[in-house]
């Protein structure tokens, strides 16, 4: 069976990240070294004719292991949901923001608290951004940087 879905309405503020990226992962306690970096891939596109967006990212260690984002929004919030799955059977609900060329992610989840902010550059081809964890969402400390590049 197969439908149609008009573009989702709710998710218009999000047609900047659709394409590819390089990305590169940076300052990570589990990297080799502090100075050592690490590169990927990394697609955004429509789902279901526009009915959702998903991110994919798949890369070997010891970058983060192949994954899927699920992003959609109900249309009376301002905020977004993430489904988040990776190759490691990890499966996590984020909420999400995006205005203004910052774009937010964050869950709260007992014992593992976690918060990204990623900065869209005025030309809109490059996200430099960093993710952040906590015990209890008191106290924050970084876990990696990453920055997106562009390539379509």
């Amino acid at each position: 069976m197969t439908s149609s879905h008009p573009h989702n309405p709710a998710l218009k503020h999000l047609e900047v990240l659709v394409g590819d990226w390089n990305m590169e992962l940076a300052n990570a306690s589990f990297l080799p070294g502090p100075s050592e970096t690490a590169k990927g891939h990394v697609s955004f596109e429509w789902v279901q004719d526009g009915a959702f967006l998903v991110m994919r990212m798949g890369d070997k260690p010891p970058l983060p292991p192949d994954a899927i984002w699920l992003i959609s929004r109900d249309e009376s919030t301002p905020n977004y949901t993430v489904l988040y799955y990776d190759a490691r059977s990890v499966s996590r609900v984020y909420k999400m923001s995006f205005s203004d060329g910052v774009w937010k992610m964050w869950r709260e989840s007992p014992g593992f608290w976690q918060r990204y902010e990623g900065k869209l550059s005025k030309d809109s081809n490059t996200i430099t951004a960093h993710w952040e964890k906590s015990p209890d969402g008191t106290k924050w400390e970084h876990d990696f940087d990453l920055t997106y590049t562009k390539v379509s």
